[in-house]
This record gives structure tokens, sequence and C-alpha cells, in this order.
């Protein structure tokens, strides 16, 4: 599956869990290189590699390149990984647990240790 391939790397999974928050209105690529702190170039790599995989589709508004998750690969993506969950009846797995946050710049091991005393 590209989806899966395409949602291995952090800084691609990042981006995607950004962009599903973000809704149907999407977020422009300047946003979102600065709500991850990742370099343009960077950032457009990573949005080709999600586009290829048909996770996330490019809109273009006068200067800017809106994007935004394409919700029936959401759902594909879903579907086959719970396919034969629970030798095939998914209603017995229960209800799926809360995601944790996004991974952005407040985010992560160090913030974790900042918050933490020595004893």
């Amino acid at each position: 599956m590209r989806s899966l391939s395409a949602l291995a790397h952090e800084h691609r999974l990042g981006v995607f869990r950004l962009l599903v928050k973000a809704g149907a209105p999407g977020l422009a690529a300047g946003e979102i290189a600065g709500t991850l702190e990742l370099p343009p170039s960077s950032l457009s790599f990573h949005l080709a590699a999600l586009e290829n995989a048909g996770l996330v589709t490019a809109t273009r508004t006068g200067r800017f390149i809106h994007y935004r998750v394409e919700p029936d690969a959401i759902r594909a993506l879903l579907g086959y990984l719970t396919e034969d969950c629970c030798e095939g009846r998914p209603e017995l797995c229960g209800r799926a647990r809360p995601c944790a946050p996004a991974a952005g710049p407040a985010s992560g091991p160090a913030t974790a240790r900042q918050g933490k005393t020595r004893a």
C-alpha cells in the first residue's frame, strides 16, 4: 500500500495529521511549514509523496497552494487496516482509543522532559 509507505515517515505523518485536523478547508503550504517548522523544500518533497499516495490533494488559489486530505483515501486505509480485525468481525475490536496529539514544535521528548522535576 502506497499510503502506508507515505505515512511511514515522521514528517509526512505530522503533515497528514495536521491536515486531518484542519478539515475540509485544508491549509496553505506556508502554514504547514510554519506550524511544523519544516523548510519549504523539505515540505514540498513530503507533500508530493502524500499526494502521489492519494492521501492529499492540492488546489491553487492565486499565489497559494492549499492542501487537504482525501476522505475517501482515509476510509480506504482504515478499511484495509481493519478488514480482518478480530477474525473478520471488527465490531469485536471495540472503540478505538484517541490518537496522541500531532507532532509539532511544542511536542515530543524534549518538551516532556521539561515538565519533569528531578528527585
